[in-house]
């Protein structure tokens, strides 16, 4: 009976061992990437990354216009942008397409009288077409898919996500511009991720088409456009607007 499990040993025994590092099959340096080497790109705490085009810096609003050209008619103040009640919405000279995007806002801490759609209301329009919503979302409630971190009348939130009225809040998005056809059709729609104070609101969302009040969404071809902060009768503030072209 002895002599199987010997000659099983002398198997094992004869049987090559390599250490991971004489394994050319193994060797680390077989999948390493060295170029292209990234770009550095500097984060500075509580500032715009290097590479980005500061929009809004608490003072200079020289990036932006009236909806209806000429000079911005909002406030500026202790470093917010404000809105005029009445003086229509504001647009970047600059137009966008495929971006990362940091927008800071506050609504007001009055809340008394204002509930629904009434409270706090603005909105963020990428391409001057699309729709996030700015909203009091702190125990307030509305349609669903009009509330804060929504793509107004087109995307619920993930969550709720809102602090209370007066607390800035902060909403970082990737935006992905929809695709045309030189005849105009489309080839791929518009797609959104937002994080709202940090917390993943809409996830790679697509988008049915351009923002519609009343009927559904639908596409028509476009090129790169404005971002537009919207005017809606609620003094929103918002401070540090930086964006990055992708």
């Amino acid at each position: 009976m002895s002599k199987p499990l010997l000659m099983a040993a002398c198997v094992l025994a004869a049987t090559p061992v390599f250490a991971q590092a004489d394994d050319p099959a193994r060797d680390p340096t077989k999948t390493e990437v060295w170029k292209p080497v990234p770009a550095t790109v500097a984060t500075p705490s509580n500032g715009a990354p290097s590479d980005a085009i500061v929009l809004f810096n608490g003072r200079d609003t020289s990036a932006w216009e009236s909806e209806q050209g000429g000079p911005v008619r909002w406030s500026v103040a202790k470093g917010a942008l404000t809105v005029v009640p009445g003086s229509k919405g504001i647009r970047t000279k600059q137009s966008f397409c495929d971006i990362q995007l940091h927008v800071e806002w506050r609504t007001p801490t009055t809340t008394k009288g204002f509930d629904g759609q009434h409270r706090g209301n603005s909105g963020i329009f990428l391409q001057e077409l699309y729709e996030l919503q700015v909203l009091d979302s702190y125990n307030n409630p509305t349609y669903a898919n009009g509330q804060a971190g929504s793509l107004y009348k087109q995307a619920i939130p993930l969550v709720n996500a809102a602090r209370a009225p007066g607390e800035w809040q902060a909403y970082d998005i990737i935006w992905k511009a929809p695709r045309f056809s030189p005849g105009g059709g489309l080839t791929a729609p518009a797609r959104i991720t937002v994080l709202h104070n940090g917390v993943l609101v809409q996830d790679d969302t697509v988008l049915s088409g351009k923002t519609e009040y009343i009927g559904a969404p639908s596409y028509a071809p476009h090129g790169c456009a404005p971002l537009y902060l919207q005017e809606h009768d609620s003094k929103v503030s918002y401070r540090n607007i930086w964006v990055r072209q992708l």
